[in-house]
């Protein structure tokens, strides 16, 4: 295997390739004086050491002792082969061995870096299986097809000369990361993977209390949670929260051992909406009409005509005139159309000047009107503010890569979000203003930022902008605003995640925060693509991760033949569907709750959750060890 990037993404690949695949790697990564970001180790090291030490203890005295040297979990291993270079040249990649290897992986930060080195390692080696990073997923999709076509033209004319599985993946580490960091913002939101129409969230279930009983409609138990009951301070799944972690893909004795002592992970299916995330924006081109104006606009129309009626009835009480001949000469007075009152009755006249009065009033209400219905259909030139009385809601911090695709997840679920932007060139920015999100500009770490963005009366906030400082800061300022807010950070490497949740649980233990790291939550779909196998996604159980994928039968010897039942390996990987799109089962779609008894087919292709190493024994990568979890 081969393995190309500048920051970290590549070395959590290369280590997982390693110690879960028991893979020889080769990576490349450019000098230590070019790299975009040091090595993932040595960065976990000085930063958790030196930022931890001057910011966390200074804001808190608890929490003394969390902020230590970090494993070294991430660091190439001993086996591995790295070589240094500024860029994937076609000399770099041939003294990486790219013409012998089984898989390239091609995960620099820059998507014309990927695709250049991509079409290169496609000419050296057309039986190459390609996995390429890249954000712009609609230009993927057309890149994917074309590097195939490449290795068809190749082999695709001699008979029997197949080109394997050479294959090319497109995946974004955003896109997988995203439903992690967006349900770790929100108590009760599911996790959610999402490919091709298919979503699927993992539910995660406390533990029954005394006299309540533990009914299974899910379509699969995924996990046993590590944390006794609804302990905030483990929910984490960190090395100090019992000697006992999350229990994967669990079979029916496990389970009911752990009934009404520990929490479960439960599967289910989700239809996909189309479009859910705009139900609160734009459709179809029409703009609600309630959008055109804000509610003190629309309180003081309500209050006008509330009182050109009641005029009205009084003038029709004082004239005797019918009561829509009164409406009629109510309105003329107002527009002040209408011939003075002279030689009429006194109450006449007191009534044409209060008439005339609201007329006055009504010009700068109906000018108002007209300018913010023009603001509303000026939404694309301008962001929108967060609306007085907005609470409960998600504060996004970052709308960069990761934070564009946390967003739509948001929205996606529905939830209320208010977006923090340094400046209105991020690409997030436009994202915003589509689905109509609030976004406040600015810069977080200044004094006002975050209380313009009603986090005193937010649900939870979610740093996930590109520096770690930021993030850092501002969570600190945060709880200081309110103590016991969830908090979601995105941090650069697993390690200084970890670091930085120990230290801030021991100093807000009554509040919830997780910590999250991009290239641990993508490195399981990028290795588990190199390995040839369309990975359908990740979804992380505390802090391990399960992997969805979609396999045929009749490559894997543990599934030819069986019984799903049978199939069933507990810990290592679990049968979820049956995909009835193919010959002979006369359908289209997924068939979910097979039964035990059904005996899976060589040309069946299934959908499965598994474990890495359980993956790993799937594709008959493992040898020694092949047992271990």
């Amino acid at each position: 295997m081969v393995v190309c990037g500048d920051d970290g993404l590549a070395h959590r690949l290369a280590a997982e390739l390693r110690g879960v695949y028991e893979e020889q790697v080769t990576l490349v990564v450019p000098p230590a004086d070019r790299a975009a970001r040091p090595p993932v180790v040595g960065r976990a090291r000085s930063v958790s050491a030196a930022l931890l030490d001057r910011m966390v203890s200074a804001a808190v005295s608890r929490a003394g002792g969390g902020n230590g040297t970090a494993p070294s979990g991430g660091e190439p291993g001993g086996g591995e082969r790295t070589l240094e270079a500024v860029e994937a040249t076609e000399a770099v990649l041939a003294e990486a061995g790219v013409q012998r290897a089984a898989a390239l992986a091609l995960v620099y930060d820059d998507d014309e870096t990927n695709i250049r080195a991509a079409l290169t390692a496609r000419r050296l080696n057309p039986r190459l299986r390609l996995v390429l990073r890249l954000y712009n997923r609609r230009l993927g999709a057309h890149i994917s097809e074309l590097l195939d076509q490449a290795a068809t033209l190749v082999y695709g004319d001699e008979p029997g000369a197949g080109i394997g599985d050479a294959s090319t993946t497109v995946l974004s580490d955003s896109v997988t990361a995203a439903p992690a960091l967006a349900a770790a913002a929100v108590v009760g939101t599911t996790r959610v993977v999402q490919t091709d129409g298919l979503m699927l969230r993992a539910v995660e279930r406390p533990a029954p209390g005394p006299g309540e009983s533990a009914e299974p409609d899910g379509l699969a138990t995924l996990a046993l949670l590590s944390a006794p009951g609804n302990d905030p301070a483990y929910a984490d799944g960190s090395e100090d929260s019992g000697d006992q972690g999350p229990q994967l893909l669990p079979d029916a004795a496990a389970e009911r051992a752990a009934a009404g002592r520990r929490g479960s992970v439960v599967l289910e299916q989700v239809s996909y909406s189309a479009g859910s995330a705009l139900s609160s924006g734009r459709r179809g081109g029409v703009v609600p009409f309630a959008s055109l104006f804000s509610r003190r606009l629309r309180w003081s129309l309500a209050g006008l005509v509330g009182c050109v009626l009641a005029l009205a009835v009084a003038l029709g009480l004082v004239t005797g005139v019918h009561p829509l001949g009164a409406l009629y000469l109510t309105l003329l007075d107002l527009f002040a159309i209408n011939e003075p009152a002279v030689g009429a009755s006194t109450a006449r006249q007191v009534l044409q000047l209060l008439t005339g009065l609201m007329g006055l009033l009504l010009l700068p209400v109906l000018l108002a009107a007209v300018l913010e219905a023009l603001g509303t259909f000026r939404g694309p030139a301008a962001v929108r503010r967060p609306p007085r009385g907005l609470g409960g809601h998600v504060v996004l911090l970052g709308l960069g890569k990761i934070g564009t695709r946390v967003l739509i997840r948001l929205r996606e679920l529905e939830i209320p979000v208010v977006c923090v932007e340094a400046g209105p060139e991020a690409r997030g920015v436009a994202v915003a203003r589509r689905l109509r999100v609030p976004v406040v500009l600015g810069d977080v770490t200044q004094e006002g930022v975050l209380e313009a963005a009603k986090i005193h009366r937010a649900h939870a906030l979610l740093a996930v902008t590109s520096s770690d400082t930021t993030n850092l800061e501002a969570a600190l300022y945060a709880r200081t605003l309110r103590p016991d807010l969830r908090v979601v950070l995105r941090l650069y490497d697993d390690d200084f995640a970890t670091a930085v949740y120990r230290t801030l649980r021991a100093a807000h233990p009554q509040a919830l925060t997780r910590s999250r790291s991009v290239s641990h939550l993508a490195a399981p779909s990028f290795a588990g693509a190199m390995m040839g196998r369309q990975i359908l996604g990740a979804i992380p159980v505390e802090r391990r991760v399960l992997l969805f994928a979609a396999l045929v039968v009749g490559e894997h010897a543990q599934l030819t033949g069986r019984t799903v039942g049978e199939a069933f390996r507990a810990g290592r990987w679990r049968i979820l569907a049956l995909d009835t799109g193919q010959e002979g089962h006369g359908g289209s779609g997924l068939i979910w709750q097979l039964p035990d008894t059904y005996v899976l087919r060589d040309e069946d292709r299934v959908v499965l959750a598994a474990t890495r190493r359980g993956l790993a024994e799937l594709l008959g990568r493992r040898g020694r060890g092949a047992g271990r979890v």
